[in-house]
């Protein structure tokens, strides 16, 4: 790895990850011929980790999302959650998207919480209700428990998506770029308020973005994709920084190392598929 003479390694916890991904290809087919997405992938993500995949666009980490989802099946590896490996989606792994429309436009917020607790959860009606209103409440969006999506701002929609997946209970939250789409006030205000919200619940979550700062603040940890198709540069320590810590010497040199490692040729840039470092 660059600079590997500044890095400091650390034991990984001995006790059983709670999501593990084993050597992961994942490819999709064109007209033309079958392209490689990812190149054996693996990471481990234990009970509350805040997990980030980080990569340029293309690296093929949203698809790696979906896999853990259980939408794409790979093509070479493993796929693992509580040891059981994965198949098929299911109400375990909750996918928020970086789409506004992920909300039924004839549901209100209220209802659109509701739905998968009834269905996938088996809640009754006022189990349902109470359980929506409470992480509605949690989101700040309680006032507006009635209203319809097509009123709400596009932040408001990602926090009824993010209470909607978060009612679930979920082992692993899963987010692909979730904020990629607002503006940059309403980003940091979304990003401080996922913190908050982990920091309430202590939830674990596979988070996917492009953005160096995003991972930064989000990450607790973080996991560096190649350029296409992906494969692990690093994975690095990032529990140290906070939305606080922007702007700051170390925030800033740690982002301009974390550009060398993911856009340095291989052959400048060790291959820390096995280590942990700091950032």
């Amino acid at each position: 790895m660059a600079e590997g003479n500044s890095a400091h390694l650390r034991v990984v916890a001995s006790h059983e990850p709670l999501l593990q991904v084993d050597g992961v290809s994942l490819e999709y087919r064109t007209a033309q011929r079958v392209v490689r997405a990812t190149h054996r992938v693996s990471f481990d993500v234990h009970a509350t980790d805040r997990f980030v995949l980080l990569g340029p666009s293309g690296c093929g980490k949203s698809t790696l999302l979906k896999a853990v989802a259980g939408f794409v099946p790979p093509a070479e590896g493993e796929i693992r959650l509580d040891g059981q490996r994965v198949q098929k989606p299911g109400p375990d792994r909750i996918v928020v998207f970086q789409e506004f429309d992920q909300l039924p436009p004839w549901k209100t917020v209220r209802q659109n919480v509701m739905f998968p607790l009834r269905q996938a959860r088996g809640m009754s009606k006022a189990e349902a209700n109470d359980v929506a209103l409470h992480f509605l409440d949690k989101v700040g969006l309680a006032a507006f428990a009635d209203a319809y999506p097509h009123t709400l701002s596009g932040g408001m929609k990602q926090r009824v998506a993010i209470a909607r997946a978060l009612a679930m209970r979920p082992k692993v939250l899963l987010m692909d770029e979730p904020f990629a789409a607002l503006d940059a006030l309403t980003r940091r205000r979304m990003q401080e308020e996922l913190l908050a919200l982990w920091d309430d619940a202590a939830f674990t979550l596979l988070f996917v973005t492009h953005s160096i700062e995003e991972a930064l603040v989000v990450g607790s940890r973080i996991l560096l994709l190649s350029p296409h198709p992906g494969r692990v540069r690093a994975e690095l320590n990032s529990h140290q920084f906070t939305l606080a810590s922007q702007g700051s010497a170390e925030f800033q040199t740690a982002a301009h190392r974390i550009h060398r490692m993911l856009f340095d040729e291989p052959a400048t840039v060790e291959d820390a598929s096995s280590r942990i470092v700091h950032a």
